[in-house]
């Protein structure tokens, strides 16, 4: 039943790596950063925050520079600051473990306006990643990584938890979807049978978490493998439906 979510998710995965080209991992490859375009919309006036795009050919990524955002990722502060600024010449940068994203262009005013961006891989996050069996395939699947904040700390807390990333998109779809180490210790104290980081990320996608685990015990399943609950997840199976339906095959017998 995972069938359709997964190839959602694996699709979206495919847009965050084609984002844009950074660098190749390939020693004789040459960059292809003026390809990499930004825009910034404002705020629409129904509660949205500023959204920054970043483009690349077709593909393209939205991060909202909300006040959850800034939070969440002070290596942002600095553009949504800059972006915030008076019309004119604007520049920016984002620092971070997987690289750098240094960018320029013009605002027409506050968070309205447009340019271009370089992105310069870290050697060190990049060494990081091959130590862990995660080298990336692609230079762009570095970039991906600083849009979605996948971090080297993130890949050992999933690895101590018993579902190692097993190549760079599954790092990028965990970082992307919140999969994160506490996350996944919840489900399987749930309990859940889970074991592989794909099936987390499934569960992720699909708004499974500890305490709707823990009503499907409450209900007597308690043996469930995460193919299961993310079945009974998508069918809209609660943990009252569950006992109402355990009920009425009690009575039937």
């Amino acid at each position: 039943m995972k069938t359709p979510m997964i190839a959602s998710s694996l699709a979206f995965l495919a847009l965050l790596a084609c984002s844009a080209p950074g660098r190749s991992t390939t020693a004789d490859a040459a960059p292809d950063t003026d390809e990499i375009r930004w825009q910034i919309e404002p705020d629409t006036g129904k509660g949205d925050a500023p959204r920054l795009r970043l483009s690349h050919r077709t593909s393209s990524n939205d991060m909202a520079l909300g006040d959850a955002l800034a939070r969440s990722r002070p290596e942002l502060a600095a553009a949504r600051a800059a972006l915030g600024g008076a019309a004119g010449a604007v520049t920016f940068r984002v620092a971070h473990e997987a690289g750098t994203l240094d960018c320029d262009g013009t605002l027409a005013r506050a968070y309205d306006g447009k340019g271009r961006c370089r992105f310069a891989p870290d050697a060190g996050f990049e060494r990081g990643l091959a130590e862990r069996g995660l080298t990336p395939a692609k230079g762009s699947d570095l970039l991906a990584m600083l849009m979605v904040d996948a971090t080297l700390a993130l890949a050992d807390g999933l690895a101590r938890e018993g579902v190692k990333p097993e190549d760079t998109a599954d790092l990028i779809g965990a970082a992307a979807l919140g999969v994160t180490p506490d996350y996944v210790h919840d489900l399987r104290t749930a309990p859940m049978k889970l074991t592989r980081i794909a099936d987390a990320i499934a569960c992720r996608a699909l708004g499974v978490d500890g305490p709707y685990v823990r009503e499907l015990a409450d209900a007597g399943y308690t043996d469930l493998s995460s193919d299961d609950v993310v079945g009974m997840k998508a069918l809209g199976v609660t943990g009252a439906y569950a006992k109402a339906m355990n009920k009425m095959a009690g009575a039937a017998r």
